[in-house]
């Protein structure tokens, strides 16, 4: 099959959850005899293929409300006047749903993966909490299909608007060497420090994290990893709760995957605050780094962890955690360790790899679901 994905910054995968997704699926897919092209953004000149995959570079306005929009916009309009001829296309993040007629005039079968409840985070105002909204609506109605990467996303689409979803997981890394001496580059010990790894967006709570921990009586560092580039005012209050406290440390965005994988694989405990996501690799890859994690309280963390690890919904939460992971480093690891086992089929990049082109198969010979839902709300809330 020759399958084409948009709506995000595209490969190699250097940003998020949906990019990762496409880098592992993708170079799947193209070990498996298909063709995949990704829409990427960038200037032109950038390498033509990635891993097996075609790539398309096309710019983007570089402002937060408008940068993702442009871009598929772009790839839309590239895509229907390309001599390349595709069969199914994915689309990921429901705000590009608005798009969706204009790859019908190319009579594309496509899938919209629909991420997680973006309306929910605070960088978005009324207005562009209302486009989410309504962008979920159009997903849900102009769609061959809808995919959820996680019960709790699937669990909505059926709640809000009595639609079905394919639930498409993403892959956890079983990593099988700690690399244990790369964390000495950062004065590091094995295990010996607790680690974030997150952009800085509140739903992300990172700030909740840096003050939970200031706030105990934690004797191991704290290695923040990360940044974000519309969140100034956000990133100054992270920075504000880390001065004067020498345990907490804000080492910036890691590039170097060996570096952050050895971070995961030697920490006592990885803190992720992520809330409003649905399965996220950053905390996939941490249990397969054999992390102990330190969880936000929501559905979708607790369908990856199970019952065996810890959570918070307070920075109070946080720091008996950290205090109380301390005391018992050896104890977490060995949860942490039975938790990792327990995830090997369920988050396999190899079987989320089938699912995606058992859809595409499905939709290809015409077994798509648009227009049997109508995309009007069970509820009024916002």
């Amino acid at each position: 099959m020759r399958i084409v994905m948009l709506g995000t910054r595209g490969v190699p995968a250097r940003y998020g959850g949906f990019e990762t997704a496409i880098e592992e699926i993708g170079r799947r897919m193209t070990d498996r005899g298909h063709e995949v092209t990704v829409y990427c953004r960038g200037a032109e000149g950038e390498p033509p293929e990635h891993l097996g995959m075609k790539l398309v570079h096309l710019p983007a306005a570089r402002k937060k409300a408008l940068e993702t929009l442009s871009h598929t916009c772009l790839s839309v309009f590239h895509l229907l006047f390309s001599r390349r001829r595709h069969d199914v296309a994915f689309v990921f993040n429901a705000a590009n749903a608005v798009f969706l007629p204009v790859l019908r005039l190319r009579r594309l079968p496509t899938a919209v993966h629909v991420d997680g409840l973006e309306w929910k985070r605070a960088k978005w105002g009324g207005a562009g909490r209302r486009y989410y909204r309504t962008a979920e609506a159009l997903s849900v109605r102009w769609a061959d299909a809808l995919i959820a990467d996680a019960q709790g996303i699937a669990d909505y689409y059926t709640d809000e608007f009595g639609a079905p979803t394919e639930l498409l997981v993403y892959g956890a890394p079983i990593l099988t060497d700690r690399h244990t001496g790369r964390i000495a580059e950062l004065e590091l010990t094995d295990r010996g420090y607790h680690l974030v790894v997150a952009r800085f967006e509140p739903e992300n709570h990172v700030l909740e994290i840096v003050r939970g921990y200031r706030d105990s009586a934690a004797t191991l560092p704290l290695v923040v990893v990360g940044s974000a580039p519309y969140a100034d005012e956000y990133t100054a209050q992270i920075e504000q709760a880390a001065a004067g406290d020498p345990r907490i440390r804000l080492v910036g965005g890691v590039w170097d995957q060996d570096l952050l994988d050895a971070l995961y694989a030697n920490a006592a405990s990885y803190l992720h605050g992520h809330s409003v996501g649905g399965t996220n690799p950053s905390l996939l890859r941490a249990i397969g780094a054999g992390a102990p994690v330190i969880a936000y309280d929501v559905s979708f963390n607790a369908e990856s962890l199970g019952p065996r690890s810890r959570y918070f919904t307070t920075s109070e939460d946080l720091a008996q955690a950290v205090v109380a992971v301390e005391a018992d480093v050896q104890g977490a690891v060995d949860a942490a360790a039975d938790i990792r086992n327990d995830i090997r089929d369920r988050y396999s990049w190899d079987a989320v790899t089938t699912g995606y082109v058992d859809l595409a198969s499905r939709l290809l010979a015409g077994q798509g679901q648009r227009g049997q839902v109508s995309g009007r709300r069970r509820s009024s809330r916002l």
